[in-house]
């Protein structure tokens, strides 16, 4: 019995030593995990507040980009409005270079063979441009209708035959059709100005209603302008009536088919060659 207690007793201590060698091994492992929480936790606050620091500065290059796009685009908005003075003094600014080159690409190749200067480019494509929005197809452009620009003023020259009956200061019917593109065009640019002037052949006139050829020149340009105003609905600020009588003819007066050349109705629009151009672009883009 007394051998037996010996042995309950061994065994005791001997499992209370094992248990303790556990325990302090446990201790340790859990010190360790501590340990490696605590480093992964500043590691990872490191990591995080190293990410902080390139977000500010992806943020600031973003920033830069969008500033240097923004700056770009303005440049190139600048670039593209630079106005440039020709050597013959007409003003032409990039944007304006390009709409035009595009425009001569459906100019007929011989006139444009012609086309020694800039200036003689750019009444090639205002023409080419102008008469397409007329669409004057129908027109014999030598004898009824002519179409040029000088300096910053687009000229259409309209034969008489075509607005008035002769000695005639009343506008025919048969001119509704140009009056209403001519109307269509002024009305789409709020900048621009109408001049009218009327032109005689150097037959002297006198009846009860027209004293002289002034008269009649005026009377006709009165008479377009106020058609244009009451019938196509063009603000009468931007119109101005005026007449030439027959002293400035475009040949002599000493045939018939000369009178008929000299007898017209030349119609000025009047904005800049570089609104005349953005007036014109929807015409151009669409060939």
């Amino acid at each position: 019995m007394k051998k037996i207690s010996i042995l309950l007793l061994s065994g005791l201590i001997l499992t209370s030593c094992v248990s303790k060698k556990k325990y302090v091994a446990l201790e340790t492992e859990n010190g360790q995990i501590k340990s490696e929480l605590t480093k992964t936790r500043v590691e990872k606050e490191d990591l995080e507040a190293k990410f902080s620091a390139i977000q500010t500065r992806v943020d600031q290059y973003n920033k830069k980009i969008n500033s240097l796009s923004e700056l770009n685009t303005e440049l190139s908005i600048e670039n593209d409005a630079k106005l440039e003075t020709i050597a013959d003094g007409t003003v032409i600014s990039n944007d304006t270079k390009r709409k035009m080159r595009a425009t001569l690409k459906n100019v007929d190749p011989t006139l444009l063979a012609e086309a020694n200067t800039l200036k003689d480019s750019m009444n090639l494509a205002v023409s080419h441009n102008l008469t397409k929005t007329l669409d004057s197809s129908d027109l014999n452009e030598d004898e009824d209708i002519a179409i040029s620009i000088d300096e910053t003023v687009v000229m259409i020259s309209i034969s008489d035959k075509l607005l008035f009956n002769t000695a005639s200061y009343r506008v025919s019917n048969k001119a509704d059709a140009i009056l209403q593109k001519l109307a269509d065009v002024i009305n789409s640019e709020p900048s621009i100005d109408v001049m009218v002037e009327g032109h005689t052949d150097a037959r002297s006139i006198n009846n009860a209603k027209v004293s002289d050829n002034w008269d009649l020149s005026v009377l006709r340009a009165t008479s377009v302008v106020r058609k244009l105003q009451g019938q196509y609905n063009v603000a009468p600020e931007k119109l101005i009536a005026s007449g030439r009588s027959s002293y400035q003819p475009l040949v002599e007066n000493d045939s018939r088919e000369n009178r008929a050349k000299n007898r017209r109705t030349r119609i000025m629009i009047l904005p800049n060659i570089n609104k005349f151009f953005a007036l014109m672009s929807n015409t151009a883009a669409g060939e």
